[in-house]
């Protein structure tokens, strides 16, 4: 042990990001400080500082431990009068106790002994230790929060009287938090993620007596406070209630009044599921706590495949690997079955019958598993999907667009949606996102974009024929749209547009109240409700005589309200396998429309089948199914814990020196202009201010940056992205990205990543800096100018980003307006006659320059960035071709290397213009 470390000063509360990290960083210290006074005595100088580290340490946790049931308010002071009574051999007994069940979860398991003669017994096992199928056999634990302002005895009979009334068959186990504050108890919501219930007493009060900021920080976050302030007593609990489901939705939470059914059925209560008048029936309460919790805790369609593998069945039907018949009868392929092991064979089947479901017509087991997602993300309809969020786009296409209809459409979106156009036959509006040169990335598309755009098909006399607004949220790079904004105003102009979010890398974000507010269900159901009141109706009215012989520039510098009678009409797509559990391609399609039962159903279901395989995988299904579950019981803290993690790489990244000289981690005003941040925050940390609170930034500004997407700069290394994301990060040292680009690559934490693969990370990186520096330190002078000229070439010399040209006249059906006819010069090219190829270089840029009109007969993706920047149809820029010709990738799409750029003959577009 180093001892000295528990003398060092403290990190301040600033210097965390969140009170959970706060947490358990002081009871590891606090563990090392009383080991170290056991070692070396409370006397001396050194024995005097480290009694004052530990009593300042206790003074930091006293205001947190009231949160939590372990250890527990009250031997949580047992220890700190052991503490005041010097007695250090019980009290580092003890402290190392708790400290090692925090780490490893084992207060979730069993009693810790922390009072009296059984902290002797250190004969306890390792949580961490225990092997998954031993872990699966325990009883779940969770905590449930009671509001109530009580004295110590009828805390004591609350909790006596809720410990009586368990029993031997109880699915889970459970332990009471009591608090006496609406304050307290949305502090303990944010802050304990074992929570699951709340129940609300009528003797709560209003405010909390804690006054640590960093929990205040949390409140901030709630919003309404004069609102609240406001409140009489009697209206505390409905309150807690309604705030309750607005921070944490998917908790449970039971209301105990004394007030007439007739006052209470007026009152909003969130999602209170029970309530109980004037009664102290505490076996009725145990069991409808759990009753909620098993509900979460169900899975429908898993459970049916666990019960259905454990059937003897005689299969005279596809798939000779069903029960492992094909794989056990081998000589050859056994390594497989070893591999795998049984289970996911005996469950692997074609059948739809014996209690399984088919997922083309579900009615049973998938049905009911779709129906709580549909509940857990927000939405009215959920549905799965086993091919990915490819699959989910093109279905969601399909089945709102009709050919003809005109879509607004971010031209860097991924490349399923441009497909999903040519299969609709849609006339594409491609709209550009801001660039951001010197990184080689894009951004996001600015509101005033899509309004200019939106406006001026209406000044065409073509708003009846748009259809939908599709935009990537959040983007790769992890730029998000203001959801709500964007829906608002565009509904403005056109009332029954539909919105297509595509949220691929975005399904953990319902799962926190600061990203929730910028998902589209989040976003949709808000709407459903604002819109149908009297304040939204009236602010319309008075916005529309403003406006009325308003020109255009008027309109785009409004904040546009939309009309009360407009239609909320959202979907998303999410590839639930890339940021919640789920197997590979397992993704879902979220619908929220006012009108998809009367006017999309059946189209959808059409579009559906279309697309969905007819053998469709049973073990994908069964993980989204899992997966629902997952973040229905613990997303909120998995999700608070995947930022938590991104926070530590910022943080260690900006204040390493080392790291300083040849990274950069890329801020919130690196990556969106200034005129978008009406917050003004340019980066979530400062060495000097510590963190930002992002709650502001993100109910404000236009666009707002992901902070668990890390793009790393890495121009000052002379290695380019896809260098050092192969060489370096992946063949020397095994870590695993995505995403680069010319001078950046991306690093993006998720609910499975653990602070030891952070501290690997940044161990890796300071090497990687080490190991520069030790080269540069030998270089000669003609091999640190060749490091010098090749920054310079990453940082310097980037090419810039071409935008969208346009569609050629041949399709389009007026020069009025940017909309094309991508699917006409899609199935063109599949005549060769009609094609032709240019290779790149000075010759054909001087070409475009002197005017003449080439077309693109494909779609030309390099990777990165991974996405279009040709489409079939579009008019070849000089910018474009520069742009590819600056292009250091091996890989892009479309584009053969033996024969060049496949581009439209001059013929070919004459007779389609002379047919049209």
């Amino acid at each position: 042990m180093n001892v000295k470390s528990a003398e060092e000063k403290l990190p301040s509360i600033g210097d965390y990001y969140s009170a959970t990290q706060l947490r358990a960083d002081r009871w590891s210290a606090l563990r090392e400080t009383t080991e170290s006074l056991r070692i070396h005595g409370i006397t001396g100088s050194r024995g005097k500082s480290l009694l004052a580290t530990a009593e300042s340490l206790f003074e930091a946790l006293a205001p947190i431990e009231v949160y939590w049931a372990f250890p527990g308010a009250h031997a949580f002071e047992h220890l700190n009068r052991l503490l005041e009574q010097r007695n250090i051999d019980d009290l580092s007994h003890a402290i190392r106790r708790v400290s090692r069940a925090l780490t490893s979860g084992a207060y979730r398991r069993r009693s810790i002994p922390i009072i009296g003669d059984e902290i002797d017994n250190e004969d306890y096992e390792d949580e961490s230790a225990l092997a998954p199928e031993d872990r699966a056999l325990g009883r779940p634990y969770f905590e449930v929060l009671i509001v109530d302002s009580v004295n110590e005895h009828q805390e004591r009979f609350l909790r006596n009287n809720l410990h009586r009334v368990r029993r031997t068959e109880d699915p889970f186990i459970y332990e009471p938090v009591i608090v006496p504050s609406l304050e307290d108890a949305l502090m303990g919501i944010l802050f304990n993620h074992n929570v699951q219930a709340v129940i609300v007493r009528p003797g709560l009060v209003l405010k909390s007596r804690n006054e640590l900021p960093i929990l205040k920080q949390f409140l901030s976050r709630i919003g309404d406070e004069e609102d609240v302030d406001a409140l009489q007593p009697s209206d505390y609990g409905p309150e807690a209630c309604r705030l309750i489901e607005k921070v944490r939705p998917e908790l449970d939470a039971y209301l105990i009044t004394d007030r007439s059914a007739e006052d209470i059925a007026g009152k909003d209560l969130g999602r209170c599921r029970r309530v109980f008048y004037n009664q102290e029936d505490f076996l009725e309460l145990h069991l409808n706590i759990l009753r909620g919790v098993g509900r979460r805790y169900k899975t429908p369609f898993f459970t049916a495949l666990k019960e259905y593998s454990k059937q003897p069945t005689g299969v005279f039907h596809a798939m000779p690997i069903s029960r492992g018949k094909s794989i056990s009868r081998s000589h050859w392929i056994q390594d497989m079955g070893a591999f795998y092991g049984p289970n996911i064979f005996l469950a692997e089947t074609s059948a739809t019958s014996g209690g399984l479901d088919s997922l083309l017509e579900p009615r049973g087991p998938i049905k009911e598993a779709q129906d709580m997602a549909a509940r857990a993300f927000g939405s009215k309809q959920t549905f799965f999907a086993t091919n990915g969020t490819s699959t989910c786009n093109k279905i969601v296409v399909q089945s709102l667009v009709r050919p003809g209809d005109i879509v607004l459409v971010d031209r860097d979106c991924h490349k399923s949606h441009h497909y999903g156009m040519v299969l609709a036959g849609a006339n594409v509006v491609y709209m550009d996102s801001y660039p951001l040169h010197e990184y080689s990335m894009y951004g996001a598309v600015p509101l005033r974009e899509i309004k200019h755009t939106l406006l001026k098909l209406k000044a065409a006399g073509k708003l009846d024929r748009v259809r939908m607004v599709l935009l990537t949220n959040c983007t790769f790079d992890g730029l998000v749209y203001n959801v709500q904004r964007v829906m608002e105003e565009c509904l403005a102009i056109k009332k029954d547009l539909v919105f297509l979010w595509d949220e691929a890398w975005f399904a953990f974000a319902h799962f926190t109240p600061t990203y929730r507010q910028r998902t589209a269900m989040g976003v949709a159901n808000l709407l459903r409700e604002s819109l149908r009141t009297e304040e939204a109706s009236a602010a319309y009215e008075a916005q529309q005589k403003k406006l009325e012989n308003a020109d255009e520039e008027t309109w785009l510098n409004t904040r546009l309200l939309p009309p009360p009678d407009a239609r909320v009409r959202a979907y998303a797509t999410q590839s639930t396998h890339k940021t919640l559990t789920s197997l590979r391609q397992g993704s879902m399609i979220h619908v929220n429309d006012q009108d998809f039962k009367g006017e999309v159903e059946q189209a959808f279901q059409e579009a559906y089948m279309t697309h969905t395989s007819t053998s469709p995988n049973y073990q994908i299904i069964a993980s989204l199914d899992v997966g629902r579950r997952q973040v229905e019981l613990e997303g909120f803290e998995f999700v608070q814990r995947q930022i938590e993690s991104a926070m530590a790489i910022r943080k260690a990244v900006m204040t390493h020196p080392t790291l300083q000289k040849y990274f950069k981690v890329l801020t919130v005003g690196d990556m969106i202009p200034s005129e978008f941040r009406d917050s003004g925050t340019n980066s979530y940390f400062d060495a000097q201010q510590g963190w930002t609170d992002i709650w502001e930034v993100w109910a404000t500004d236009e666009f707002v940056l992901d902070p668990t997407r890390v793009t790393l700069a890495i121009g000052g290394t002379g290695w380019d992205g896809d260098t050092f994301k192969t060489k370096i990060l992946m063949d020397k040292y095994g870590i695993q990205i995505n995403k680069t680009s010319r001078n950046t690559v991306l690093f993006m934490t998720n609910i499975g990543t653990t602070r030891s693969s952070i501290a690997y990370l940044i161990e890796v990186l300071v090497e990687i800096a080490n190991d520069l520096d030790d080269l540069l330190d030998d270089a000669s002078k003609m091999e640190k100018r060749s490091f010098e000229n090749r920054v310079t070439a990453l940082v310097e010399h980037v090419p810039p980003l071409p935008d969208f040209s346009r569609f050629h006249d041949a399709f389009r059906d007026s020069t009025e307006t940017p909309e094309g006819d991508i699917r006409t010069a899609y199935f063109l090219s599949y005549d060769e006659d009609n094609c032709d190829y240019l290779t790149l270089g000075a010759e054909l840029v001087e070409r475009l320059r002197n005017g003449e009109e080439l077309v693109s007969a494909s779609f030309i993706i390099p990777y990165p960035p991974g996405f279009p920047i040709l489409v079939p149809g579009q008019v070849i820029s000089p910018e474009i071709i520069e742009f590819m010709g600056a292009l250091d990738v091996s890989e892009i799409h479309g584009y053969r290397h033996d024969l060049g750029l496949r581009i439209f003959t001059p013929d070919a577009l004459k007779k389609l213009k002379k047919k049209k």
